[in-house]
């Protein structure tokens, strides 16, 4: 029997507590040591203020804290504490304040020490400013003392858009400015919506210095970051209102995307019992991950077909080549014949390139068309749309490829649900560079697959410890409503492929039999469906039918999508927090019947799918088109209307 915590976090123990503070003006949060959602009268001045310390992988070493102390008034405060980094070749210590004033003025600085030799990517202060400044007029204050009008971008930036950096300052409202000062290194800009990541990151050390570099024993780092609101008066914050989702039945539809799973990487075929559940997905197709002529590929793309036959899906054959790439992929076209199971596309990598390049399309093309023709070519990212933004625009290409993962920067719950409305944004960019062609993303997954700004060997997890691409959130409720909140954005983005998870095992969507390798820290489940295994489901019954238009007003607290096939309307909401609220629906038909996954339905949900998807649900009724109800901490409903 898991515990309720595990449920919703996939984990025991508490999330990281937030405190409110204020200072004149300014309201905040603080978690552990770093400062959030610094706020004035309920608009979003700055993201988050934090310090980090990243290995030569671009690792975070996490810090343990002492001597703690605290003096928090109503509208000031000072913190103080020591934090130490120390993990492997790591050892960087510093004393850190925190600062309150009534005025709105925010300091907070820190002044350590490396205690031994080590290579380091940053060490320092890091300021997000949240996805609300695009296009927002800023003042650039460099380090000679000058000065530069500038405006954060509107489409994402695939390079540093501000470098050499001192202070910035940024209009949040008519008249009224925000301004930041840096001391201690040179800072620039980057847009992190390129990750997926909800804002643009202000931080130390400019990369041009590079990285990784050694920083020696005794070596002090000592910087302040200083945010002030000239001329700001507190105002008064409203009530949080129910939380909306707005139908629209009268809009313009678009195509459901085809949705796709990957072939599990644990290696073991399907059970029957899995073909069974997987099947009730409808997948389209199943996406497998070849380095042709190293050991074992054939075999891996036999199974691989094989079980697409097995599910009635198509197989996404991923390709990584090297400069072999014609002996590699003549050894792929000689296997062809012998596959039944169709094709999907091909999506083309090369090992020593970061976005793919025109010639081994044509390459490709030349070899694989023949044997198989009119499968398309997808070139891209095999990493992130970051790479893409990057790379030479993929025209050359029938279709664009790029994966997505919400934990390259952050990794606490709050900010994995920021990740989900730019999902949108980066599939709508991406169509923009490649001249309108069709979308694929490719895999969307809760953790990175390959470390890839990795700058060496990356290290095995210690013995008892989940390695790096597994997350016990792919078990719980919360991994359900993200998953919810991430079709909700990129079915309507217009891709036209999306590929969720793998089939089976702790990174798939249904848990083996024999259960996961490391009980302790990934919670067991054997033989069961995991909890996002359902929207997948939900998505899947809609297969070939087309996406509602509609759109939640707070999508930080309520995501929703809503699907039309053969006269049959559904609408799938996400509670994307941990606290219950009440839902809003407007525009909704006169009755419908939910069905809900939370606290209450989860173990039976996961245990026996199969009957909990048969279960018609609770009757709900709108009045004047409005529908209220009642989710749990990330609870999933999926509504059929009548």
């Amino acid at each position: 029997m898991l515990s309720d915590r595990v449920w919703i976090y996939g984990r025991e123990g508490e999330p990281p507590r937030r405190r409110a503070l204020r200072a004149g003006p300014v309201s905040l949060l603080l978690e552990g040591i770093e400062l959030v959602s610094l706020s004035l009268g309920g608009s979003e001045v700055v993201r988050r203020i934090y310090a980090a310390v990243r290995d030569a992988n671009w690792g975070t070493v996490p810090a343990t804290l002492s001597d703690l102390r605290e003096e928090i008034g109503p509208d000031s405060f000072r913190i103080s504490f020591t934090a130490s980094h120390r993990e492997r070749e790591i050892d960087f210590t510093w004393r850190g304040t925190i600062s309150g004033e009534r005025d709105g003025t925010v300091t907070y600085a820190l002044d350590g020490r490396a205690l031994r030799t080590f290579r380091k990517n940053r060490i320092g202060f890091c300021v997000l400013h949240p996805d609300a400044c695009a296009g927002a007029p800023c003042r650039l204050l460099h380090p000679d003392g000058s000065t530069e009008e500038a405006t954060f971008p509107e489409a994402i930036a695939p390079q540093q858009p501000f470098l050499e950096l001192r202070g910035i300052s940024h209009q949040v409202a008519p008249g009224q400015w925000a301004e930041l000062r840096m001391e201690g290194d040179a800072f620039e800009t980057e847009d992190q919506r390129n990750w997926t990541d909800a804002s643009y990151k202000t931080y130390c050390t400019p990369l041009r210095l590079g990285y990784p570099a050694e920083i020696a024993a005794g070596t002090r780092v000592a910087q302040t970051i200083t945010l002030r609101v000239p001329g700001a008066r507190a105002a008064a914050v409203s009530a949080a209102a129910a939380p909306t989702y707005a139908l629209d039945l009268h809009g313009p539809r678009r195509p459901i995307p085809a949705l796709g799973l990957g072939v599990a990487s644990h290696g073991q075929p399907l059970a029957p019992r899995e073909r069974e559940l997987l099947r009730a997905l409808r997948p389209a197709h199943l996406r497998v991950d070849l380095r042709p002529l190293s050991p074992g590929w054939e075999e891996a793309l036999r199974q691989a077909a094989s079980e697409a036959e097995a599910l009635d899906a198509a197989l996404e054959v991923a390709l990584l080549l090297s400069d072999a790439a014609v002996e590699e992929l003549r050894a792929v076209a000689t296997l062809l014949p012998s596959l039944r199971a169709p094709l999907a596309r091909w999506l083309l990598f090369h090992l020593s390139e970061a976005a793919t390049s025109e010639r081994w399309v044509a390459l490709a093309r030349s070899l694989l068309s023949p044997v198989r023709p009119g499968v398309p070519v997808a070139a891209g990212a095999r990493a992130y749309f970051t790479e893409l933004n990057r790379g030479p625009r993929p025209t050359f290409a029938d279709e664009v490829v790029f994966s997505i993962n919400p934990q390259i920067h952050a990794f606490d719950d709050a900010s994995l649900v920021e990740t989900l409305r730019i999902q949108r944004v980066c599939a709508e960019n991406a169509s923009r560079l490649s001249g309108g062609r069709p979308i694929v993303v490719s895999p969307v997954t809760l953790k990175p697959r390959f470390n890839a700004v990795a700058t060496g060997p990356v290290p095995p997890p210690a013995p008892g410890q989940l390695p790096d691409q597994v997350d016990p959130r792919q078990m719980s409720l919360c991994g359900a409503a993200w998953t919810l909140g991430s079709l909700a954005n990129l079915v309507p983005s217009g891709a036209a492929s999306l590929t969720y998870y793998e089939t089976t095992g702790w990174r798939g969507v249904l848990e083996v039999a024999a259960g996961p390798p490391v009980p302790e820290r990934f919670p067991p489940l054997p033989g069961c469906a995991f909890p996002l295994y359902h929207p997948l489901a939900d998505l899947g019954d809609m297969r070939g039918g087309a996406s509602v238009p509609g759109g939640s007003a707070a999508p930080l607290r309520l995501e929703g999508l809503t699907l039309e096939r053969a006269g049959r309307l559904r609408t799938l909401l996400a509670n994307v927090t941990d606290r219950p609220l009440e839902a809003r629906i407007t525009g909704a038909p006169a009755a419908g019947r939910a069905r809900v996954l939370d606290l209450s339905t989860v173990e039976r949900a996961c245990r026996e799918p199969a009957r909990f998807r048969e279960g018609r649900g609770e009757e709900v009724a709108s009045r004047a088109g409005e529908v209220r109800m009642e989710l749990g901490p990330y609870a999933t409903t999926c509504i059929d209307w009548e």
